[in-house]
């Protein structure tokens, strides 16, 4: 991903409301399932971690990218924004084209 298909999902993800709660038991097998369903749904995601959350907000943002094969946008404070690539074309989001 270049940083300006970043730049432009950080956009698009500004107007999102966290749709999941990152809470005491950190990352479960049913977020992981629940995020990686919401990924194929709507493909650019913003998750929020709780204060009672042990773990850091950008290692849990990292552990579940990997396991729902995502791509982590950003990590501001307690907010992580995850991006997928859609198969459907009808509601794919278009990234800036890369150069060259």
């Amino acid at each position: 991903m270049t940083s300006k298909q970043r730049a432009y999902l950080k956009s698009l993800a500004m107007a999102l409301d966290p749709i999941f709660q990152v809470g005491k038991a950190s990352v479960t097998p049913e977020l992981i399932t629940a995020v990686s369903e919401a990924l194929t749904a709507r493909e650019l995601i913003k998750l929020s971690v709780l204060q009672n959350c042990a773990d850091a907000p950008k290692s849990i943002a990292e552990m579940i990218a990997e396991r729902t094969h995502s791509q982590v946008v950003q990590v501001i404070g307690k907010k992580i924004v995850l991006y997928k690539e859609g198969k459907d074309d009808k509601k794919r989001i278009e990234l800036p084209q890369q150069r060259g």
